[in-house]
C-alpha cells in the first residue's frame, strides 16, 4: 500500500486534538490569571491583556461556529484570518 507524501504530511491530515493557547507576558501585579475552555487555555497577562485574549478566543470560536468549521479541521490560514478579525481594536 503506497501513499503520497502529501497525504502523510502533518498539514494534510486533520488533527485529532486541537486547541488554542494564549500567553500574556505583561502581568506585573502578582495575579495568576488562567481561563480555560473546552479547546483553549489562556494564562497570564495584565487584567487588560487577559480580557483581550478571552474576548478574541470567544469571538474566534463563535466565528468558527457561524462558518460551520471546527478547530480540528479549519485551514491554518483561515484560522489566522478569523483570529485577526476577532481581536478587539
Amino acid at each position: 500500500m503506497s501513499s503520497s507524501a502529501e497525504e502523510s504530511s502533518p498539514s494534510a491530515r486533520p488533527a485529532k486534538n486541537a486547541g488554542l493557547i494564549g500567553v500574556g507576558l505583561d502581568g506585573k501585579d502578582g495575579h495568576k490569571r488562567i481561563t480555560q475552555g473546552e479547546k483553549f487555555v489562556l494564562v497570564g497577562g495584565s487584567a487588560e491583556t487577559h480580557d483581550r485574549m478571552t474576548e478574541t478566543t470567544l469571538k474566534t470560536f463563535e466565528e468558527l461556529k457561524r462558518r460551520d468549521k471546527h478547530l480540528e479541521t479549519v485551514d491554518r490560514k483561515e484560522l489566522a484570518e478569523i483570529v485577526q478579525k476577532s481581536t478587539p481594536q
